[in-house]
């Protein structure tokens, strides 16, 4: 498939300064929500080898699966400034995570990052052995573009058929990446004082995009894709005072249409980012335990 079409160019941001400032976590290890074993490890894929962080909840002979990819706006995130969610994600559900460092922008711009998150899934589900996977429950999570390489990478298993992907967790999705226009109301009521600006998204993104990556092909912007039969089962959780929020909802709106089970819960009151900054407030304390619940649903 052709993904190449639009270039991008003339920044302002520099990836550098966001990047420490975005990557820095919040609390030191020792306040962290402790987990039975946390491991670093190398996926060999054709194009690189791969960094992850697998964390085990407790000791058993199988685990149920998730394959973490954080956010950042494609050209930041790593493992560390995402492991304060992926522990909690980890501890309440039971599951084993595995959480990708993916190649950023603007070094590696699309379809790197993409690419390294469906490889890393494909390795993880062909070493069902060594990771003591369940052979059954195989899910993707994500928050903000880590949403949007979750809901890509559900497509191109869909597409390709090498593996099957059981259920998707999209935390605040970007899913939409022409921002030439803005196409949802979210944009622009929420489009300024919110933690994250909309006149500054297009630039954000352009890294990602610099490989004159194609912002109509669903793999870039998922919402885009008509067809989304047979696709995993979704939850998607939105935040009331968030730029992204009705391409969040409307993509899960689209699932649902057709025929895909689809859970969805919009946050009062919280903006873009909310999930491991403002989960210890009792109205947004219950994200993890929803996810929880929904990765063990049938």
């Amino acid at each position: 498939m052709n993904y190449i079409q639009k270039s991008v160019s003339n920044h302002k941001i520099i990836p550098e300064e966001h990047r420490t400032a975005f990557n820095a976590p919040s609390l030191p290890v020792e306040k962290r929500v402790q987990v039975y074993c946390i491991e670093e490890n190398s996926i060999p894929s054709p194009e690189t080898n791969i960094p992850v962080r697998i964390y085990t909840p407790h000791e058993s002979d199988s685990y149920p699966l998730i394959i973490y990819f954080h956010g950042g706006a494609f050209f930041s995130g790593n493992l560390e400034s995402h492991d304060e969610i992926v522990r909690q994600i980890c501890q309440e559900s039971g599951c084993k995570v595995i959480s990708v460092d993916y190649r950023l922008a603007p070094e590696y711009p699309f379809p790197a990052a993409l690419n390294d998150c469906y490889h890393v899934t494909k390795w993880a589900a062909e070493h069902r052995d060594e990771l003591k996977w369940d052979g059954q429950n195989l899910a993707l999570a994500g928050d903000s573009s880590g949403g949007n390489l979750v809901a890509a990478v559900s497509l191109m298993a869909r597409d390709n058929r090498n593996f099957t992907i059981t259920k998707q967790v999209l935390y605040y999705p970007s899913l939409d990446l022409d921002f030439s226009e803005f196409r949802y109301k979210s944009l622009v009521e929420n489009g300024k004082g919110y933690f994250v600006e909309s006149n500054k998204l297009a630039e954000l993104n352009s890294f990602y995009l610099m490989g004159n990556a194609d912002t109509d092909h669903p793999y870039v912007s998922p919402i885009r894709e008509d067809n989304l039969d047979n696709l995993p089962a979704a939850l998607v959780i939105t935040a009331e005072y968030d730029p992204f929020r009705d391409e969040g909802e409307l993509f899960a709106e689209k699932l649902k249409k057709c025929g895909v089970h689809v859970e969805t819960k919009r946050y009062e009151g919280a903006t873009h980012g909310f999930l491991g900054k403002f989960t210890h407030l009792d109205e947004y304390s219950d994200v993890y335990k929803r996810t929880a619940e929904f990765l063990r649903s049938k």
